[in-house]
């Protein structure tokens, strides 16, 4: 399956599938997963910052720490095609951080997120 987003690559798009999956799978079995980001996405004329680490099989939402620039990062939800028509102050799209690589899981991420009041990655 490829991706319909710019914003996403198509490895970066089968990557988010596979932990979509796994982390049904571990549900299931009542297990935590906690996996690495696969990208940082951003506003380039606004304060907002997403790491994404997840994507459902509809290809609709996904799950990752989200940091709207408001001092409360939290990880949840958010709808990709709501990202896919975002605009910021100058109405530019979000865009994604080309040089982020994952150095640790998604919770470590979220507990220095709201520790500084931002994502620091």
């Amino acid at each position: 399956m490829a991706s319909n987003f710019s914003f996403i690559t198509d490895e970066q798009f089968e990557r988010l599938l596979a932990n979509g999956r796994m982390a049904v799978v571990c549900q299931a079995r009542d297990e935590h997963f906690d996996p690495f980001p696969v990208l940082k996405l951003f506003t380039p004329d606004a304060g907002a910052t997403w790491l994404l680490s997840e994507l459902d099989e509809a290809a609709e939402v996904a799950f990752g720490l989200c940091d709207l620039g408001m001092g409360y990062p939290e990880i949840g939800f958010v709808d990709v095609r709501e990202l896919a028509a975002l605009r910021g102050l100058m109405n530019r799209p979000i865009e994604q951080d080309r040089h982020f690589r994952a150095t640790q899981r998604l919770s470590a991420y979220a507990k220095e997120a709201r520790m500084a009041g931002r994502i620091q990655a």
